[in-house]
């Protein structure tokens, strides 16, 4: 993660903060564990822009360094010059973070005083008249060395994260949308519209590239990850082959179309046709970084793929399940057996599916089953509607509550604060029974990212 640095000035403020705003700056920077550029010193009057001129001159400094930058740290020591401002940022094309320095008691005199606090209100008021999307954050004037500014950046890293990574990226759809589920369906030219390709897939095309698949050397070693990923030990060697295979199949649309996630249309054909269930190859999916959903519900792969570029961890898309006895505000979360293992409390077991088993033994072979581990968990999930993408988040938490023995799949516990009205919300709102997953409490981060840059469309549950 790299950072353009970019500092004020403002001719009849004191010019000379600004030297040690840019040491200030690249210290924070470095020790947060994150790269920067920095304009010379001696380009401008201490390095900083005030004028149109010197603000055009970082604008051209900034468009020689396209695509070697994730953000923009817009930094003011003092009052900053909106028209110089204006210039250097108009065409910045990455999120813009805008810090202001606090300024001290007893040293308020000319030589010290500041005034950024209310600078920043200048900056932020023109660019809202010419529609530059920045971030701001609390407290509105902070020291880049403090640890406020610390936890600035991180979140400030993350929703660089999120908008560089979901501004274009391209999603596989495998196979039709699941015939039972009209919850999933989506609208493909919508998500055209904000950067979302979607590449779609026949089922049909994998089943006849799986059966003819030779188990060849990475079919061998396929069924050798499998087996180190998860406990495979009750599954037959035939049907780990066939998830291998499956697994390479897939393997090979993501390289050849350059796919960033997938969805999979994974029952009942793979079951009947193939003998398989293909849960595991998508928890294994996640935990190699490519967001997979299951049931072609390529809405919750959106929101899936924001929270790990946001978190760095693997997410999961679960079904809204189960009551928790009479806990109002706790909900069983679950799914087959797509969920990642890292996101699970101890290792899985491969199973065979007890649904497809009951009227087709044997054809269910591949669930990964197990609990999901307690972690402090955001959630989220989208729809298309009238050409316009529409995304909620809010939080809660995983936790370790026990679920009886005899409950298939892999599920967890969820407790979530005010969960009856926010599921009425849901409902209302027109939602899925599904709902994706990630570790740690990021709703703030996804809006900011959502709202400001990607311009999709915020249901407020909370």
């Amino acid at each position: 993660m790299k950072f353009a640095l970019c500092f004020c000035n403002r001719g009849f403020m004191p010019g000379e903060l600004i030297l040690d705003a840019r040491k200030d700056m690249v210290e924070a920077v470095t020790k947060a564990g994150y790269d920067y550029i920095i304009m010379e010193e001696s380009a401008t009057r201490y390095g900083g822009v005030e004028t149109r001129d010197e603000g055009r001159l970082y604008h051209d400094w900034l468009k020689k360094h396209e695509g070697e930058y994730d953000g923009v740290i817009f930094s003011m020591p003092i009052f900053a010059d909106e028209n110089g401002a204006f210039e250097a940022l108009r065409d910045a094309g990455t999120p813009i973070l805008l810090q202001a320095y606090p300024d001290e008691i007893g040293k308020m005199d000319f030589a010290h005083r500041r005034d950024a606090f209310c600078g920043k209100f200048s900056v932020t008021d023109v660019f809202t008249q010419a529609e530059i999307p920045f971030t701001v954050m609390k407290p509105h004037v902070v020291h880049p060395l403090s640890e406020a500014f610390h936890q600035n950046l991180d979140d400030f890293a993350a929703i660089c994260r999120v908008v560089n990574g979901m501004k274009r990226f391209n999603l596989g759809a495998i196979g039709a949308r699941t015939t039972a589920f009209k919850t999933t369906r989506f609208d493909e030219i919508a998500l055209q519209k904000y950067g979302i390709n979607v590449e779609s897939f026949d089922l049909s095309e994998l089943v006849f590239k799986v059966q003819n698949k030779k188990v060849d050397d990475i079919v061998k070693a396929k069924m050798e990850h499998l087996a180190a990923y998860t406990d495979c030990s009750t599954c037959p060697t035939s049907k780990l082959e066939t998830l291998a295979k499956i697994s390479v199949v897939i393997d090979e649309y993501i390289a050849e179309y350059h796919l960033d996630a997938i969805t999979l249309r994974c029952w009942n054909e793979m079951e009947q046709i193939l003998r398989v269930c293909p849960c595991v190859l998508l928890s294994d999916l996640n935990d190699r970084g490519i967001v997979a959903s299951c049931e072609i519900d390529l809405c919750s792969a959106i929101t899936m793929r924001a929270m790990a570029l946001a978190s760095g961890r693997s997410t999961a898309v679960l079904d809204w399940n189960n009551n928790y006895g009479d806990d109002e505000n706790k909900v069983i979360l679950f799914h087959c057996g797509p969920v990642a293992q890292s996101l699970m409390a101890g290792k899985g077991i491969l199973t065979s599916h007890k649904m497809f088993d009951k009227g087709d033994p044997g054809s269910g072979w591949g669930t990964n089953e197990g609990r999901i581990a307690a972690f402090p968990m955001t959630f989220s999930n989208c729809q298309t509607k009238d050409g316009k993408l529409i995304v909620y988040a809010s939080e809660g938490e995983m936790t370790d509550l026990p679920i009886e023995k005899a409950f298939f799949g892999c599920g967890g516990v969820a407790e979530i604060p005010d969960l009856q009205n926010k599921l009425i919300r849901l409902a209302r709102g027109g939602f899925k029974h599904h709902t994706s997953i990630g570790v740690g409490h990021m709703k703030e981060i996804l809006k900011e990212a959502f709202t400001t840059y990607l311009h999709y469309d915020w249901v407020d549950i909370d």
